[in-house]
């Protein structure tokens, strides 16, 4: 008799609690439940269940038996949907939250060209820079940037990596000259970026060191990056920004790079999913395509 077999009639008669519970919702005869069940107790050569007419039991031995077949049973059913997924294409709902300003700039660009790609797929991206719970909110996938404070029960991998630029318009400069060192940030008005209550501080490493933070003095707090470089380009002030989001300001000379002599502080970017014995292709394939497009992206 097949092994495989045998263990899912074994689980299915405990789950059930009864042979003729098995054999009616497995389409067997009472007897075959049966003849499963003894090959595997001859085969191991110790009882499993014990069997009365009222009643059946699990021995001490069938109960930690039980819980391995159970596991060997659902990495059997995640390999034969992997094959599955191999012959096939991603298809489905495909849902993905997302920083708004990266997930607009950087990273749906890409999974629209995965959509392009699979016609089957249906894409669904949420911009919002909440942390979103993906079992409670019902995602596929997250992008995020920075720490990882929890990971309980995810996965994650990393796409990419940026450099954050101090920065400021050349009419600013000109006023009140460039910061050479990050001493000089004193001297100088800065455009940060503020959540209520909360003012983000300029990090920069220091070999072998604690990061150094800096909170410049600013009297202008905003929660948009896009407008904290809008702000920096009319001259109100120093920023320090993602390079992914100043580079083609910086190449047209609306802005200037400053404190180019200090190395720049760098964040990565990861997807993250649920934690499950088989990862959809759907999901598989997207972040492949991330970890391929996303680096360039950023550049």
């Amino acid at each position: 008799m097949d092994r495989l077999t045998s263990m899912a009639v074994f689980v299915k008669a405990v789950d059930l609690g009864s042979f003729a519970a098995a054999s009616e919702a497995l389409d067997l005869s009472g007897p075959m439940v049966g003849k499963h069940v003894r090959f595997l107790e001859e085969r191991l050569g110790v009882r499993l269940i014990n069997r009365t007419t009222r009643r059946q039991s699990l021995t001490e031995f069938g109960r930690a038996y039980y819980d391995r077949c159970r596991v060997i049973l659902a990495e059997a059913e995640a390999a034969d949907a992997l094959a599955a997924d191999q012959l096939s294409e991603p298809r489905g709902r495909l849902r993905v939250t997302m920083p708004a300003l990266l997930g607009r700039r950087c990273v749906a660009p890409i999974l629209m060209e995965f959509a392009r790609k699979y016609p089957r797929l249906e894409l669904e991206l949420s911009f919002g820079d909440r942390i979103a719970d993906l079992a409670e909110d019902g995602y596929d996938l997250a992008i995020r940037t920075g720490t990882l404070e929890d990971r309980s029960g995810l996965i994650a991998r990393r796409l990419a990596s940026h450099s954050m630029v101090v920065c400021a318009s050349p009419s600013y400069v000109e006023r009140h000259g460039a910061p050479r060192q990050i001493d000089d940030l004193g001297r100088h008005h800065a455009v940060t970026y503020n959540r209520p209550g909360w003012v983000h501080p300029w990090l920069f490493p220091r070999d072998g060191q604690q990061v150094l933070e800096v909170t410049p003095a600013n009297r202008l707090r905003l929660d948009d990056l896009e407008a904290i470089a809008d702000a920096a380009a009319a001259g109100m002030g120093l920023a320090w920004l993602p390079s992914w989001l100043v580079r083609h300001r910086i190449k047209s000379g609306v802005l200037v790079e400053v404190l180019q002599g200090e190395p720049g502080y760098v964040f990565d970017n990861y997807a993250l999913w649920l934690r499950t014995p088989h990862l959809p292709l759907k999901v598989r394939l997207a972040v492949d395509a991330l970890v391929a497009a996303l680096p360039t992206a950023m550049i």
